[in-house]
């Protein structure tokens, strides 16, 4: 790290994040609608976020981190989604990386993870993770080899991967008795057998940088093997990341939404409201309200600290009301804005195609409907994701 590197993070340390990302908020604005517009990742951004403190906010300070948990993450990423969408999504694969890591050398008292998380203050590591691409039935193949395991998979949806030092990820292994296993190790991204492929051309979030990893030969020590488990199935792996990292990734959703709220509001001012501006108006800060709500059940699920299948279920239905009011107060604000809205220099028609994107994370509509109901009824909801 070089000796600015290093003062920029030091002046950084013991200022709130939330206001650190105020500060970074409006610089990401400024380049976001050329960004989005041409399908660029938003490199210089994540370039700033490295040499920010945000970027081991998460990591325990017992670790040279920042300690915060995660009712500040969320903030400090809803700060930075109401800037640009693209950067705050991206931001939360690596941020909800870490808390997680976190989480578990400070509750479980996993020492496996702490170098990891001594790697993201002393080497400014940025973490892909291929999130939802590989989910609870798991992706790609490991073949067990003298070694330990060569893996051979194509992982989608690895946002931040220009920018990504190391790749946490999947594969799955034939045992020959039983039901597969899958293996969760990580990958350095600047592997001779790791090429992003140049994939992302999308409707929304578009400067995520979200390419397709495509992982071809390369051994993974069985020393190096984080975990394992059965394929297709919850284990208490997907309870915590289930619980911790989706509070986290729709705090951008709603940071989202809520900037949208703002520019219809502007752009609503210039001329006298009339009586059908003012009920979209007020369909709107409600839809908005219940976003927030929904969110905040989300937080106080992660909040209690005891990953499970019923945390899992709080949080899933406070992520599809947040996707789903979310979504509607958007809609609401295009409306609200009028014809204004829809040119691309006021930004609304870019949140409005950002926020789409909160459709298709786990679990969606009718995976999240069935978990709920089996859950109501007393049913098992091992092999429903």
């Amino acid at each position: 790290m070089n000796t600015h590197a290093a003062r920029s993070i030091d002046a950084t340390k013991s200022r709130n994040i939330a206001d650190i990302a105020r500060e970074l908020g409006p610089v990401f604005a400024e380049r976001a609608a050329s960004a989005t517009d041409e399908d660029q990742f938003v490199a210089e951004n994540f370039a700033r976020l490295r040499g920010s403190a945000l970027l081991q906010a998460g990591v325990p300070t017992d670790l040279g981190g920042g300690g915060a948990e995660v009712d500040a993450l969320a903030e400090m990423l809803k700060t930075l989604a109401r800037h640009c969408g693209s950067t705050a999504l991206a931001f939360s694969m690596h941020t909800h990386q870490v808390a997680m890591l976190a989480w578990r050398w400070r509750h479980q008292k996993v020492a496996t993870v702490e170098p990891l998380l001594k790697r993201v203050v002393q080497e400014r590591i940025v973490i892909v993770t291929s999130g939802g691409s590989d989910w609870i039935a798991g992706s790609g193949k490991a073949e067990k080899v003298d070694a330990g395991y060569r893996i051979s998979a194509r992982k989608a949806f690895a946002s931040a991967a220009p920018a990504g030092d190391l790749f946490l990820t999947s594969a799955v292994l034939a045992t020959g008795e039983g039901p597969p296993a899958v293996l969760h190790f990580a990958v350095p991204m600047d592997s001779p057998h790791v090429k992003v492929l140049d994939t992302w051309r999308v409707l929304g979030m578009r400067g995520t940088g979200s390419h397709d990893i495509l992982i071809d030969g390369h051994i993974v020590p069985e020393a190096a093997v984080l975990a394992r488990r059965k394929a297709g199935e919850w284990h208490p792996l997907f309870h915590l990341i289930a619980t911790m990292a989706f509070p986290l990734i729709y705090a951008t959703y709603l940071g989202v939404a809520e900037s949208a709220r703002d520019i219809a509001i502007e752009l609503a001012k210039r001329k006298a409201p009339g009586r059908h501006a003012l009920q979209l108006a007020g369909r709107m800060e409600t839809e908005l309200t219940a976003a927030r709500l929904a969110h905040q059940s989300m937080l106080a699920a992660a909040r209690r600290n005891a990953p499970s299948a019923d945390t899992v279920n709080q949080v899933m239905i406070g992520r599809q009301l947040t996707e789903r009011h979310g979504i509607a107060a958007v809609e609401y604000a295009l409306q609200l804005a009028g014809g204004s809205g829809f040119y691309r220099a006021h930004g609304l028609e870019r949140r409005f195609r950002d926020m789409q994107a909160a459709r298709y994370h786990p679990l969606q509509a009718g995976p999240q409907a069935e978990y709920a109901g089996a859950m109501a009824l007393g049913l098992p909801i091992e092999h429903i994701f």
